[in-house]
C-alpha cells in the first residue's frame, strides 16, 4: 500500500512492511545471506550484490526511517555512534569545524573531540539555547556542522530548530539534529529546516533494550550520496537481526511514546512537589525555560526527566540505588524505567570539561508501566535521602 500520506501509525506499520508476494506472509521475511547469485557477471537481481551494500531487511528498516522521519534516504548502522561518526567523515575534512551543544552525548563529544579531533577536525561547545553565542561561534569558525541535541541529554535544554537552521544556513553550515530522545513520532527536525537527522535506534525506536543500532536520515540525494558512499565504504552497517528487530520494535513507536510521555509527566509533576529536590528538568512542565517551544515543536513532551538533589552528590547516587522498578543501568527509551547517575556513567567522559554534567543529577528514563508503581518507587527511594 501507498503510505505516502498516511498517518505516522499507518505509517510506521506499513512502510518499507508489503507482504512477502510468494507466500502472503505478512511479516516480511528475515533475510540473513550476505551474497546473492548474479545473472551474468553484474547480472544483480534489485541491486543486490553483497551484504555490506545492501540486505532486503536492512532495506526495509532504512524505507521505515525515512518515512517516519520525512526524508528521502535513510542509512541504518550498527550504532548511533557508527552512524555519527560516518556522517562526520562523509561531509567534513580536515580544519573543519564542528559548533555544538554543551551538554551534548558524552560519547558524541568523546567522538568528535577525541577521535576526529585528531584528525584535524575542530570544535567549539556552545549554549544551543542561546542563539547569539550560537551564531558567534559558527561565524568566527567557519563552521561545517552545528550539532544539537533537543531535548538534550541529560540537561533538557529545548533549542529553537527553524532558527538555528537559518544560522548554520546563513553561514553555508549544515544542521545536524540528534532526535534520540524526541524520535520522530514527537518530532521531524527535517520539516523545521535540519539537514540531517541521527538517531541512536537503540533507544525509543528499538525500543526494548535488546537491539544496538544507529540511524541517518536525510531529504538531499547529493548529502545522501555521500553518506551512503562511507557507509558503504567502511562497512558500519546493521546486522540482518538487528534491522529485524529494530523494525519490530519501530511498528510501536506512536502508542509507546504516547504512554511514555504520560508517565513522565505525571512524574514530573509529583517530584516538583518533593522537598528533597531542587530541580525537575523536564519540557512539558509550565516552569522549565524551553515549555512554550517544546510545546510548539514536539507532539508531546517525551519519556526522559533529570532531576537535581539539594542533598547534593550522596542524595543523588542514595536515590539512584534505591529503587527497584527504576533499574540502574545505562541507556534509555525501552518498555522499561531506567535510571541513570551521568556523572559516572553515560558522561563520565566528558568529567573535568565544560560539558560535565551536576553530580547532584539523576537521569530517569520512564517505560510503560503503572506509573502508580513508578511515582511509588521513587517515594521510597527518595525517603532514603534521610534515612
Amino acid at each position: 500500500m501507498s503510505t505516502n500520506n498516511a498517518g505516522f501509525n499507518t505509517r510506521a506499520v506499513h512502510a518499507g512492511q508489503a507482504f512477502e508476494p510468494r507466500t502472503g506472509a505478512v511479516v516480511p521475511p528475515l533475510h540473513f545471506s550476505s551474497t546473492y547469485a548474479q545473472d551474468g557477471i553484474g547480472g544483480l537481481r534489485d541491486g543486490y550484490e553483497y551484504g555490506r551494500g545492501g540486505n532486503p531487511t536492512r532495506d526495509a528498516l532504512q524505507e521505515q526511517l525515512a518515512a517516519l522521519e520525512g526524508g528521502t534516504h535513510a542509512f541504518s548502522f550498527s550504532s548511533g555512534l557508527a552512524a555519527e561518526d560516518s556522517l562526520i567523515r562523509a561531509v567534513a575534512r580536515s580544519g573543519d569545524h564542528i559548533v555544538l551543544g554543551n551538554d551534548a552525548y558524552g560519547g558524541t563529544y568523546r567522538l568528535i573531540n577525541r577521535v576526529l579531533g585528531e584528525w584535524g577536525i575542530g570544535n567549539t561547545p556552545v549554549d544551543m539555547s542561546n542563539l547569539e553565542a550560537v551564531s558567534a561561534a559558527v561565524e568566527a569558525n567557519k563552521t561545517r556542522i552545528v550539532w544539537v541535541e533537543t531535548p538534550s541529554n541529560p540537561m533538557m535544554k529545548i533549542t529553537d530548530i527553524e532558527a538555528l537552521a537559518k544560522i548554520a544556513h546563513d553561514a553555508g553550515a549544515l544542521l545536524v539534529v540528534d532526535n534520540t530522545f524526541a524520535s520522530p513520532y514527537l518530532q521531524t527536525p527535517l520539516a523545521l529546516g535540519a539537514d540531517v537527522v541521527v538517531h541512536s535506534t537503540t533507544k525509543y525506536i528499538g525500543g526494548h533494550s535488546d537491539v544496538v543500532g544507529g540511524a541517518i536520515v536525510v531529504k538531499d540525494a547529493e548529502l545522501a550520496e555521500k553518506i551512503g558512499f562511507v557507509q558503504f565504504a567502511v562497512g558500519a552497517v546493521s546486522g540482518p537481526m538487528d534491522a529485524f528487530l529494530t523494525t519490530r520494535g519501530l511498528k510501536t513507536l506512536g502508542v509507546r511514546m504516547d504512554r511514555h510521555s504520560e508517565n513522565a509527566q505525571a512524574v514530573a509533576e509529583w517530584l516538583q512537589g518533593r522537598p528533597e529536590v531542587e530541580a525537575v528538568l523536564y519540557p512539558g512542565l509550565p516552569s522549565h525555560p524551553g515549555h512554550e517551544l517544546a510545546a510548539k515543536q514536539m507532539k508531546k513532551f517525551g519519556g526522559m526527566i533529570s532531576v537535581q538533589f539539594k542533598g547534593g552528590e550522596a542524595a543523588a547516587r542514595k536515590v539512584a540505588e534505591s529503587t527497584t522498578v527504576f533499574t540502574l543501568a545505562e541507556s534509555l527509551g525501552g518498555i522499561e524505567s531506567l535510571m541513570n547517575y551521568p556523572s559516572e556513567m553515560t558522561h563520565a567522559s566528558v568529567k573535568g570539561t565544560e560539558l560535565a554534567v551536576p553530580v547532584n543529577l539523576i537521569r530517569l528514563s520512564c517505560g510503560i508501566e503503572d506509573v502508580e508503581d513508578l511515582i511509588a518507587d521513587l517515594a521510597q527511594a527518595i525517603s532514603n535521602i534521610s534515612g
